[in-house]
């Protein structure tokens, strides 16, 4: 079964095929860096993330470009206010959302940003004003003329031919009714941030940016741009217009875009008192794994209703993934191979690989890999599973974890990471119990828990119970949890 992805472009799911064969170009529209990301921002981030994966586990050569955009209205309006620099407010932001990316396994593309290609979009204005798509004003500001381009809405589904010629909007965000011919360069006001360029002093509107950005790095045409769908009026309408005018060929062939979350059945807003950022998760005690897995637990043209109890719920399910990988790493199984787990492996990985094909369907891609983990863990109590048999069963896990990349138990170290930010931060205050535990666990190396582990059970065979509990108890002190299972004695970080 071929990958097949709805395309915002058509309006329906078709299937993916690259303009060259094995090698997929894609563009990711990034943050704008004026705060620090949200978990709205991240749901997109991380639904991107899982389908660069995917089109690799798929055999494709991925070229993945992501811009920063660190020059928009709110940047130089917030830089204003707080007098400095535009590089000087962005820098803390750009930092912070790569950091939370990491911290959530998001892979790092090829990141290109605003600032450092300015020239190039002067120069792209250029051309759009010699073919008469742009036109300048009196200020020394430039617009897109939209009524030069028939096909404008063919990506929001809009109709705009009543729309008035020449009537212009200078914000970069506005409502579909507001749409008027849009700006490419901004001419400075009083006290504002300015470059010189080629055409004048100014800066560049926010959609120009893009357009610039992505074909410089991947191409006049390429395979696939994505980003939330908040951005596909007026952004990418706009994207559409400016860099087909001046190619006169189709710019992106398939448009991805992912839906809005909401949190607690409501939507995100800090009036709500309900607007999160993952590093406010993290203090919370939230184990970054289990943010990315329920930010991933919902096919990204759904509805995600974020909610504490599902996080909780995460956390579990990515603690039994964990720990069935633990009991197929470390078993003691008997020789040969059981025909039924040799099938439930390949019945499992068809299931997944379906699902993921199936416009990337990752609630049905996790429900095969448990549906499998329970089948396999109950065959394992049962001493029904044989040596020949993990590996086809580790073979469904490793493939499921090049997608949703849980697995690799490094929270505590993040987790730790975070804790001293908020601390320089001077957020001592919203640091919870419960990071303070994870932070101690952290602090107690794999090699010191696995000594310590030998010496309770070094006591307890030799029915010393008093020092095994002893031990016992200062593992459980420094948040390290025991557990005694058919397979041996078992650790895990709180």
């Amino acid at each position: 079964m071929a990958l097949r992805l709805f395309n915002t472009l058509s309006g329906k799911v078709e299937e993916f095929r690259p303009l060259v064969d094995n090698e997929v170009r894609m563009y990711a529209c990034g943050p704008t860096v004026y705060d620090y990301g949200h978990i709205g921002n991240f749901r997109t981030f991380v639904a991107v993330d899982l389908l660069r994966r995917y089109l690799r586990l798929s055999g494709y050569k991925v070229r993945h470009v992501m811009n920063i955009t660190d020059v928009d209205d709110k940047i130089i309006r917030n830089a204003a206010q707080a007098g400095v620099s535009v590089q000087q407010y962005t820098a803390k932001y750009q930092n912070a959302f790569l950091e939370d990316a990491a911290t959530l396994h998001i892979e790092q593309p090829q990141i290109v940003r605003a600032t450092e290609n300015i020239p190039q979009m002067a120069e792209f204005i250029a051309k759009l004003t010699q073919k008469g798509f742009a036109y300048k004003t009196e200020d020394g500001s430039y617009y897109f003329r939209i009524a030069k381009f028939p096909a404008y809405g063919k990506l929001s589904k809009k109709d705009f031919a009543g729309m008035e010629d020449g009537a212009r909007v200078d914000v970069d965000e506005y409502e579909k009714d507001s749409a008027r011919d849009f700006a490419l360069w901004k001419a400075p006001k009083p006290d504002e941030a300015f470059w010189e360029s080629s055409i004048g002093p100014g800066r560049p509107g926010w959609h120009i940016e893009c357009s610039v950005m992505s074909m410089q790095e991947l191409g006049e045409s390429f395979d696939l741009h994505a980003g939330g769908e908040d951005l596909i009026f007026p952004h990418h309408e706009n994207e559409i217009a400016q860099s087909e005018s001046a190619t006169g060929k189709p710019f992106a062939h398939f448009w991805f875009h992912a839906r809005f979350l909401l949190v607690e059945g409501e939507k995100m807003s800090k009036s709500l008192g309900n607007f999160y950022t993952p590093r406010d998760l993290v203090l919370k005690g939230h184990k970054p794994s289990s943010i990315r897995y329920l930010l991933a637990s919902v096919p990204y043209r759904n509805q995600l209703n974020f909610t504490f109890q599902g996080l909780q719920q995460a956390a579990v399910s990515v603690e039994r993934l964990r720990n069935f990988q633990q009991r197929l790493e470390k078993g003691n199984f008997a020789e040969g191979l059981n025909p039924a787990m040799q099938k439930l492996a390949e019945n499992s990985l068809k299931r997944m690989r379906e699902a993921l094909d199936d416009d990337l369907n990752t609630a049905q891609a996790q429900a095969a890999v448990f549906d499998m983990v329970r089948a396999a863990n109950a065959a394992m109590d049962s001493g029904e599973v044989r040596k020949d048999d993990v590996p086809p069963l580790r073979a469904v896990l490793t493939q499921f974890d090049q997608v949703f990349s849980v697995l690799d138990d490094d929270d505590a170290a993040k987790m730790e990471a975070i804790f001293k930010w908020a601390k320089a931060e001077g957020r001592e205050k919203n640091i919870s119990p419960e990071l303070l535990e994870a932070v101690r666990s952290a602090a107690m190396s794999d090699e010191k828990i696995n000594q310590k582990v030998a010496e309770m059970e070094a006591a307890r065979k030799s029915r010393n119970f008093a020092a095994s509990d002893a031990v016992r108890g200062e593992l459980n002190a420094a948040g390290i949890v025991i557990e005694q299972t058919k397979d041996g004695v078992r650790w895990r970080r709180k």
